[in-house]
């Protein structure tokens, strides 16, 4: 699930380098914390929220498998 993240925001990326993913896992569900350079962050939130709105769908269609809710923050 990080690799499929990973692979959906580098290429949105002027700072692909800067990426990083954290990942918090308890019994019920399954955090993402994704941190980019600050020229980065307007890009993956997206215009009202859009971009990041997706990838939070994308991720959670993702884990149809597993009954964790998955979160995806920005820090």
């Amino acid at each position: 699930m990080k690799q499929l993240l990973q692979t959906i925001l580098e290429p949105m990326l002027e700072h692909p380098e800067a990426l990083e993913i954290e990942v918090e896992e308890t019994k019920y569900n399954v955090s993402y914390k994704i941190r980019v350079h600050e020229d980065d962050v307007g890009r993956v939130i997206g215009k009202r929220g859009r971009m990041i709105k997706a990838v939070r769908t994308i991720m959670s269609n993702a884990n149809h498998g597993s009954s964790k809710k998955v979160f995806v923050d920005i820090d």
